[in-house]
């Protein structure tokens, strides 16, 4: 049976996305309706702790998707050296700490408009990485960021 002839499962990323996917990434599942149904809104796998290396990427892509992004809100105990701002592509991003926890950031673009995605801890193996992404923008999904670390693997490797 061809690729092509193999039924596809409602809300499952496509087959490709598992070998493209790699440290760095950003997934987001974007829905056009006010009401987004799911717990996360999207998924990210940095390099690094070093968020003055990882975040501007991330917002870069975001903003090209969301429009601009005001803050963003994560766990600082999980990243090296957390400001309170950053300059992205020439707009202020502020950062605010919040205990989330170190498998979630939230992004906040306008006034009241939030988006969570998952972080999967740089140091994961890639296919936990990549199977905790598909997990995370699945439409229907409504599990919480950490239970889907912990089903998939997708702790840091010892």
């Amino acid at each position: 049976m061809a690729d092509s002839d193999t039924p596809r499962l409602p809300g499952l990323l496509p087959d490709a996305i598992h070998h493209a996917v790699r440290p760095g990434t950003a997934l987001l599942r974007l829905e056009t309706t006010q009401e987004r149904g799911g717990v996360l809104d999207g998924a990210w796998w940095p390099r690094s702790r070093d968020i003055h290396a990882e975040l501007p990427g991330l917002i870069t892509a975001l903003t090209e998707h969301l429009g601009p992004i005001m803050r963003v809100g994560l766990d600082g105990s999980a990243w090296e050296e957390l400001p309170a701002r950053l300059v992205v592509d020439d707009r202020v991003v502020h950062i605010d700490s919040f205990p989330v926890g170190d498998d979630t950031v939230l992004i906040t673009r306008g006034d009241n408009d939030h988006f969570a995605l998952l972080v999967v801890p740089p140091d994961t193996a890639p296919d936990a990485a990549r199977a905790a992404m598909a997990r995370a923008v699945r439409a229907d999904n409504v599990t919480q960021a950490e239970q889907i670390l912990i089903d998939t693997g997708g702790t840091p490797r010892t």
